[in-house]
């Protein structure tokens, strides 16, 4: 009798196993993003989780530096995660240069195939990686300084610009697509085009440190002169502190006394959208880069299919606070 209900337990165990989500993964796709505590990388992954519950083959695994966007730390946790054994990477670029010295040279001799999303590497290091699954960061580029022109109200209009790391590759495209569409150029420093000037001081660069990004934003909100602060990623508003640290600016930001524009729409940025506490954000989707650079990534692992195309280009939405309700859905 004992040990019948043993044998019972013993095959119930078995099936239990047999039939659990991760019985049957054989492929371990890591996502690594700029950082890791950043809600705009953890939808990645959730894309990624999205795709694997489809197909249980695929087991999803995320990193990536902890706190803000170090170059170096990046290049540690893909190490790391080579080490632990992983079949394919997708990642968002932060130092194309140095992501290739440091690991993606040694996963290539590996045959541990690569898809950047987000942020792609740099044209010279592109052979790196099998294709690209994001936002075409120019023309978003493009898109913020085209809507950011109807707030243009003095014939010397100041403009500052926040970025994160000064090498990452998507933010300087985007920083090329907003010159670009305010004066024609997308190289240097707008001075004048169009009577737009870019603020001295700026673009700011804030690594990705959230206490530093908000820092810079009161002290250009602080500046006398009418002034448009855009910053082509969250930064800020991914402070924990943002809302409580920017209320006293409240009136200032809804009479256009400071317009301040943001790339993304992430929860944390569309709750402060929502109490008027900026004056619009352009989103993209994190969520989809996730899933489907997974699906170019299963596709490659088992059947050997290459991407057909270089770059999968997504698009993006504009969220103001008449529309935040509906304007995008995060995961």
């Amino acid at each position: 009798m004992i040990n019948h209900l043993f044998t019972i337990v013993l095959l119930k165990l078995l099936l239990l196993v047999w039939f659990s989500p991760t019985a049957h993964a054989q492929w371990r796709v890591a996502v690594v993003g700029k950082t890791k505590n950043d809600s705009f990388y953890q939808q990645s992954y959730k894309g990624c989780l999205h795709f694997a519950k489809t197909h249980q083959e695929i087991d999803c695994i995320y990193d990536g530096p902890d706190d803000y966007q170090d170059v170096r730390a990046q290049v540690i946790k893909v190490n790391a995660l080579m080490k632990q054994g992983i079949d394919a990477l997708l990642i968002s670029t932060t130092d194309s240069a140095i992501l290739v010295n440091g690991a993606l040279t040694e996963l290539a001799q590996k045959n541990i195939p690569v898809i950047t999303f987000d942020s792609d590497l740099l044209p010279e290091h592109q052979t790196h990686r099998l294709s690209y699954v994001g936002t075409n960061n120019f023309d978003f580029g493009r898109a913020l300084g085209e809507f950011i022109k109807q707030y243009q109200s003095d014939e010397k209009q100041m403009l500052c610009l926040q970025s994160g790391h000064q090498t990452t590759p998507n933010l300087n495209e985007r920083i090329a697509g907003v010159r670009f569409a305010l004066s024609g150029q997308k190289t240097d420093k707008i001075n004048g085009q169009n009577g737009w000037y870019e603020h001295p001081r700026c673009p700011l660069f804030s690594l990705g440190k959230r206490s530093v990004a908000v820092h810079q934003l009161k002290a250009m909100i602080l500046q006398q002169q009418p002034l448009i602060f855009l910053a082509v990623a969250g930064f800020a508003q991914f402070s924990p502190d943002y809302i409580k640290q920017i209320t006293p600016y409240k009136t200032r930001i809804n009479k256009n006394d400071v317009v301040f524009v943001s790339a993304d729409t992430e929860d944390t940025q569309l709750k402060a959208l929502k109490l008027g506490l900026s004056t619009a954000n352009i989103g993209q989707k994190p969520f989809e880069m996730g899933r489907f650079g997974t699906e170019l990534l299963y596709n490659y692992l088992t059947k050997k299919q290459l991407p057909k195309q270089q770059y999968y280009y997504l698009d993006y939405h504009y969220c103001t606070e008449k529309n935040v309700k509906s304007c995008t859905k995060n995961h």
